[in-house]
């Protein structure tokens, strides 16, 4: 009998110019869990971190290692948003990473999908904070 197929993406790198700025980043200001932090030797470590209670997929920080992975930190997705924070409860969220100093491209706006906002993580890269209409 043939398993059934059963896949999930684990971890989404994502290319930082310093780990240590970077964890500080997504720990202090955007409340995320770290999850490991590996030395694996040779200025690499294997470094996860996680939104709070999340059970989904982790993110890899991935210190850029040369000039060509340095041209895309915090321009991954050619200047669109790169990734998507869902939350349960948006306005929380958002004044709590405002406090916090994060930087955001536009006022919050209501969708027909949900509630959502454009950040910025400490390299440019562009977020969506989300919260979902309980429809979807």
């Amino acid at each position: 009998m043939n398993k059934p197929i059963e896949q999930r993406i684990g971890n989404i790198a994502l290319v930082v110019e310093n780990y240590d700025d970077a964890i500080e980043f997504y720990t202090k200001k955007l409340q995320f869990e770290l999850i490991e932090d590996t030395d694996l030797g040779g200025g690499k470590r294997w470094v996860q971190i996680s939104p709070p209670n999340s059970t989904g997929t982790n993110l890899l920080l991935a210190q850029a290692s040369n000039e060509e992975q340095l041209k895309s930190v915090g321009n991954q997705a050619g200047g669109r948003v790169f990734l998507f924070l869902q939350t349960n409860d948006f306005w929380r969220d958002y004044e709590l990473m405002k406090a916090q100093g994060v930087e955001f491209t536009e006022e919050p706006r209501i969708e027909e999908y949900g509630t959502v906002v454009v950040f910025k993580d400490l390299y440019g890269t562009k977020w969506d904070l989300l919260q979902l209409n309980q429809a979807n």
